[in-house]
């Protein structure tokens, strides 16, 4: 992801953003849901949540810390201050140009990226299992296919991610149905242990356990 030397930092890390790294947008979503459906604490940085780039020709890390783009006003609605005035210039060129990318038009496209992150995030909110409790990887029989179950006060919820580029299956284990709560897609509804799931390239799916208080 940042195989040029200006990409890089410090012998040891990358100085990029998500969406220049990943480009296509479900690549995007498939990261953005395995980091929300692993234990822990999301850390979202300003600006991914809307795809926003990167400037690799300012210094070390200042290349992901450019204004944010809240519309695209001068500046990027940053600032009304003159451009030579800013701490650091706004992403203005190319495909990630606060003209192109910005908060103010993703917030009127039900399909933006914005839209996407902030039912993520609520989705996650209504899914502590996956903050608080166990986490066990299961044998999903495929190796692009990363499966998990996260359960928490009697309650489980099962994650599934195709990490190929390719259309992969699996079937689905347990013994109690399975109910979609976000899925790569406008996907819903029921389905049946030992039923087969397909998945698309990088496609993703969260799965409750159906009988549980959710």
């Amino acid at each position: 992801f940042g195989p040029e030397p200006c990409m890089q930092i410090y012998g040891r890390g990358i100085r990029r953003r998500l969406a220049p790294m990943l480009g296509d947008r479900r690549r995007q979503e498939l990261a953005w849901s395995l980091m929300f459906a692993l234990p822990g604490a999301p850390v979202i940085w300003y600006g991914d949540e809307i795809g926003m780039g990167d400037d690799l020709s300012l210094d070390q890390r200042n290349s992901v810390r450019t204004p944010m783009q809240w519309s695209d006003d001068p500046n990027g609605g940053f600032s009304t201050a003159p451009a030579d005035r800013l701490v650091r210039p706004v992403v203005s060129d190319g495909p990630y140009g606060y003209r192109e990318v910005n908060v103010e038009s993703q917030r009127q496209d039900r399909g933006s990226l914005l839209n996407w992150v902030e039912r993520l995030v609520r989705t996650r909110k209504e899914t502590p299992e996956f903050g608080w409790g166990t986490c066990e990887v299961l044998d999903s029989g495929h190796p692009a296919l990363l499966l998990h179950r996260s359960s928490w006060r009697g309650n489980a919820v099962v994650a599934v991610h195709n990490l190929s580029d390719r259309p992969a299956a699996l079937t689905l284990p347990g013994e109690a149905p399975l109910r979609v709560v976000l899925a790569d897609g406008d996907e819903a509804g029921r389905l049946e242990p030992g039923e087969t799931l397909a998945l698309g390239p990088y496609g993703y799916r969260w799965l409750r356990e159906d009988g549980v208080r959710r």
